[in-house]
């Protein structure tokens, strides 16, 4: 991939990613990685989501807290909410460091 100064990625870019890397229709490879992530989504939602040479998925639930804003100092309570953690793989690790 080309070096870019955002970091955030849209599903288009990578669907023209794929598309370039491995040949296919941009339009295909759009359907696609919506699926892959609509399935991701599914599988985190269950359980842990162990993918092997890339990371780890794990679904933490976070209590109620008390939070304030830090312009106005207004205290206001933070709902419990469920959120996802993501623990890179040893192997993933490596490429990105080196």
């Amino acid at each position: 991939m080309e070096t870019r100064e955002n970091k955030n990625l849209t599903k288009k870019e990578i669907s023209s990613f794929i598309a370039k890397k491995i040949g296919l229709s941009i339009n295909y490879t759009e359907y696609v990685v919506d699926d892959l992530i609509v399935v991701l989504c599914e599988l985190i939602k269950d359980s842990k989501l162990n993918i092997v040479s890339f990371g780890k998925f794990k679904t933490i639930f976070k209590k109620e807290r008390l939070g304030r804003n830090p312009k106005n100092k207004v205290e206001y309570k933070i709902s419990a909410r469920k959120s996802v953690s993501f623990i890179p793989s040893k192997n993933l690790d490596k490429q990105y460091n080196n």
